[in-house]
């Protein structure tokens, strides 16, 4: 229970930590980069977690082949796709590219910040680019969410609250 309680804290603290920080990019400079170091740090603790983790929570338990991925979103879109207790291929997917582009967001910010790349154009770009590639990921990760909970009749979000799934 406690391992999926460290996933839960994860997964809220870093919705937290993306909205602050994507609230906050215009405004609030000294904030904004507070809360990018607290989420580059949670991506660095789920890399690890993914390694070393409980069955659910490691990379080796979700990551697939772009094949498998594929084929689960075509069985999803037929309304057939096998349900998962832990994260379903697509779901897999989604993870590992979350963690990408967050991590492309915290680099670059990180360069903002440093005599090197202050004002430097590609790398603002570069930014603002991973920061509206990751709210397109989201928009597909709430999607996806709400389709394999339609598709199983089970409400996932609930289970990312409570950490209880049924078993079946």
């Amino acid at each position: 229970m406690l391992a999926g309680g460290i996933g839960r804290i994860f997964h809220w603290s870093l919705v937290a930590g993306f909205l602050v920080a994507y609230v906050s990019g215009d405004e609030w400079d000294n904030l904004h980069i507070q809360v990018g170091y607290v989420v580059a740090g949670l991506i660095a603790f789920r890399l690890l977690w993914g390694l070393v983790g409980p069955r659910y929570a490691r990379f080796s338990d979700f990551v697939y082949r772009p094949s498998r991925v594929l084929s689960y979103l075509r069985d999803t879109i037929a309304f057939r796709a096998r349900r998962y207790l832990g994260h379903n291929p697509a779901g897999g997917a989604m993870v590992v590219a979350l963690l990408a582009m967050i991590a492309v967001i915290c680099g670059t910010g990180y360069l903002m910040t440093t005599d090197a790349f202050w004002g430097v154009e590609w790398v603002e770009e570069a930014h603002e680019v991973a920061v509206n590639a990751t709210l397109v990921l989201i928009a597909a990760h709430i999607a996806g969410v709400l389709v394999a909970s339609w598709e199983h009749s089970e409400n996932l979000v609930r289970a990312m609250i409570t950490g209880r799934k049924r078993s079946r």
